[in-house]
C-alpha cells in the first residue's frame, strides 16, 4: 500500500499539465505538527510506501524532518520532485534524512521542448543535473514522464536516456486531465495510439534491464498477459484500494486525478477516512459500469477511475480510452 502526500502548493516551475495547478503556496497548507500526526496516522493505517510530493517538496523548509519521521515511523519515504533544486548536497541531505529513492520528470529528449512544456529555460538540463547529482549522493532516482500526442514518438528514446543516466525505472504515465491538464485535453492520446504506447513499453521492457511501467494506464496489466510478459504489478488502477493521496490542506483524494470528496485529515483521522469513506468504499466494490463492468480484465484492470469521472462524470463509469472489448483481439487494431 502506498499514500501521496502533496506536501505543498508551492513550485519553481508552471508546467502545462499539473494536476495541483501548482504555483504558489497554498494558504493554511499542513504544518510540521500536523505532517507528523499524519504520517502517525498513515502509519496505524498500514501503509507501507509514502510519497512526497508536491508541487515541489523540496520547497518546504522541513521536508527532511518530514522524511526522518516517516521512516522512524517504519515507512519507506520516496519523493515525486522536477529535479531542478537537486543539488548534490540536497541528495546528500536526502539520503541521511532517509529518503529511499525519488522520481524526477523529463518529457522530452529535446530539452527545448521540454523546457517549454516546463515553462523554465534550463529545467531539463537541472533536472539531469539533479539525476546526477542522485547518483553521486547514493539516492536511487526513476524517471518520470507524462506521454501526449506530442512526445509520444519519444517514449523508447527516454526510456534509453533513463538507462544512459543511471535510473533504476521509467514510469510513463498517460496524461489524465484535471488541473491545468485540463487545458491541455485535446492532447491526450485516444484509443488506438493508447495501446500501441502500451505494446511498445511492454516490448521494450524486454531490451532493457530497469523497470518501465505505464503510469495510469491500467490496461497495460492486460496488454503484458497478451504479449506473455511477466511484471510484477498485480492490479492496475489502485485509487481507493492501495493508493489515495492527501492534499496540501488535508483533503484526501482517491488519487491524485480525481475530484471525488472523500475528507479532511484536520476534522477526521486519515486511518478512519481510508477504512470508512465511503467513496472508497464505493471503489472497493468494483461494479464498474459499462465495458468495464463485463470487461474479462475488469477485476486486474479496474480502468481509469480519473479518467471515468472526468469523462461521464462517474468514477465507476467505464474508462473512455480502453481499445479492447470482451473477447475481441486488439491486435489488429493496433498494427
Amino acid at each position: 500500500m502506498l499514500v501521496s502526500w502533496n506536501t505543498t502548493n508551492a513550485c519553481n516551475l508552471a508546467c502545462a499539465h499539473c494536476y495541483r495547478d501548482a504555483g504558489a503556496r497554498a494558504e493554511d497548507e499542513l504544518d510540521t505538527r500536523e505532517g507528523k500526526a499524519l504520517i502517525d496516522e498513515i502509519a496505524a493505517a498500514g501503509f507501507k510506501i509514502m510519497i512526497f510530493s508536491g508541487g515541489e517538496p523540496l520547497m518546504r523548509s522541513d521536508i527532511y524532518e518530514l522524511i526522518t519521521y516517516a521512516a522512524e515511523k517504519g515507512l519507506r519515504p520516496v519523493l515525486g520532485s522536477n529535479g531542478t533544486m537537486i543539488l548534490l548536497e540536497v541528495g546528500q541531505k536526502l539520503v541521511k534524512a532517509g529518503a529511499r529513492a525519488i522520481g524526477i520528470s523529463i518529457d522530452s529528449v529535446d530539452p527545448q521542448a521540454h523546457d517549454r512544456f516546463r515553462a523554465m529555460p534550463g529545467s531539463w538540463q537541472a533536472a539531469v543535473d539533479g539525476m546526477k547529482n542522485c547518483l553521486a549522493a547514493g539516492l536511487p532516482f526513476q524517471v518520470h514522464t507524462t506521454v501526449m500526442d506530442w512526445n509520444y514518438e519519444e517514449a523508447e528514446a527516454l526510456t534509453d536516456l533513463a538507462v544512459d543516466l543511471g535510473a533504476m525505472a521509467h514510469h510513463v504515465f498517460f496524461l489524465v486531465p484535471t488541473g491545468r491538464g485540463k487545458d491541455i485535453e485535446y492532447t491526450t492520446l485516444r484509443e488506438v495510439e493508447y495501446e500501441k504506447l502500451l505494446r511498445r513499453i511492454l516490448n521494450k521492457q524486454k531490451q532493457v534491464k530497469i523497470e518501465l511501467k505505464p503510469t495510469c494506464a491500467p490496461q497495460f496489466i492486460r496488454v503484458a498477459d497478451q504479449l506473455g510478459i511477466e511484471t510484477r504489478f498485480k492490479r492496475g488502477c489502485l485509487a481507493g484500494l492501495s493508493y489515495c493521496l492527501i492534499n496540501p490542506v488535508g483533503e484526501v483524494q482517491p488519487c491524485a486525478y480525481m475530484q471525488a470528496k472523500i475528507g479532511n485529515v484536520r476534522e477526521t483521522p486519515f486511518s478512519e477516512l481510508w477504512r470508512n469513506a465511503e467513496v472508497f468504499r464505493r471503489l472497493r466494490t468494483r461494479a464498474y459500469s459499462g465495458r468495464c463492468g463485463t470487461c474479462d480484465y475488469g477485476d486486474r484492470c479496474g480502468g481509469c477511475r480519473a479518467r471515468a469521472e472526468f469523462y461521464h462524470g462517474d468514477f465507476m463509469a467505464e474508462e473512455p480510452w480502453c481499445l479492447y472489448r470482451r473477447g475481441k483481439e486488439v491486435a489488429n487494431a493496433t498494427g
